[in-house]
């Protein structure tokens, strides 16, 4: 399984590629909120694997400045889970004593949330679904 969390931000989104021991794929990146820079996300991913099945991938639920990335996974069949921004800080908050809150860390929180699968609860996730 593969885990890409992706913190959102208004004009840039970092992003973090977890295998299924945790180790990341590729050092935290940053792509810009930009249609056309999203494809650099997608060719990493589809790097490690093309089986749409393997991959969970979650993002925060950041209001508009998503929707350009969201619209885009969804266009590409990626399976989504929107987070509550509050459940990754709280999780974020649980994996250290240390106050370090950057967009990177965030990414990576988001990635092992979903790795230990902490956003499995009804109330806690959103999926979306692709178009048949």
């Amino acid at each position: 399984m593969i885990y890409v969390g992706i913190d959102v931000a208004k004009d840039k989104h970092d992003c973090c590629i977890l295998d299924d021991e945790g180790r990341k794929l590729y050092s935290v990146f940053t792509i810009s909120n930009d249609r056309v820079v999203f494809d650099e996300l997608f060719s990493r991913i589809e790097e490690v694997t093309s089986d749409k099945t393997e991959i969970k991938l979650g993002l925060e639920a950041t209001g508009h400045y998503s929707n350009n990335l969201l619209a885009s996974l969804v266009d590409k069949g990626f399976p989504i889970v929107v987070i509550n921004p509050l459940h990754t800080n709280l999780f974020r908050k649980g994996l250290s004593l240390r106050k370090t809150k950057t967009d990177k860390v965030d990414a990576s929180s988001i990635a092992m949330m979903l790795m230990t699968d902490r956003i499995s609860s009804p109330t806690r996730k959103h999926h979306i679904t692709t178009k048949s």
